[in-house]
């Protein structure tokens, strides 16, 4: 099993990368929202990786941390064409997300449409040394 980092120009360049933007030529958004406290407290510097397995390859597209607002905006991901004829079941890919914050781990799958900004919300279980965010 590989792993590559979808900006590589060598990856972007390959078979692999090519035949998956071809099935996936549109953009969807991806707005990730870290937060403890029934949503009540942002929790900044979470870390995100956004992941995709491809054959027997993982595809790493995004990796960063949350703000102080517990956010991070916007991460363009390759979709499929929208089936104006089949909105009813819309054409989807799925990514798997990791977030990282105090030794804990959490996973997750989205799934992404073209155009669409989906949102995701990490929910982080609060511990004594945890270090928040007032959003200032």
């Amino acid at each position: 099993m590989n792993t590559y980092y979808v900006n590589d120009e060598s990856f972007k360049n390959s078979k692999l990368y090519k035949d998956y933007i071809k099935d996936n030529p549109s953009t969807g958004f991806l707005k990730i929202r870290a937060y403890t406290a029934n949503e009540a407290i942002p929790i900044k510097g979470v870390n995100i990786t956004i992941t995709k397995q491809i054959e027997d390859n993982t595809i790493i597209f995004y990796n960063g941390f949350t703000d102080e607002s517990g956010i991070i905006e916007k991460i363009p991901l390759p979709a499929p064409k929208l089936d104006s004829n089949n909105l009813e079941s819309p054409n989807y890919t799925k990514y798997n997300i990791t977030a990282i914050y105090n030794n804990e781990t959490k996973k997750y799958i989205v799934n992404m449409y073209e155009n669409i900004y989906v949102t995701q919300t990490i929910n982080i279980i609060p511990n004594m040394n945890m270090e928040v965010s007032n959003g200032n």
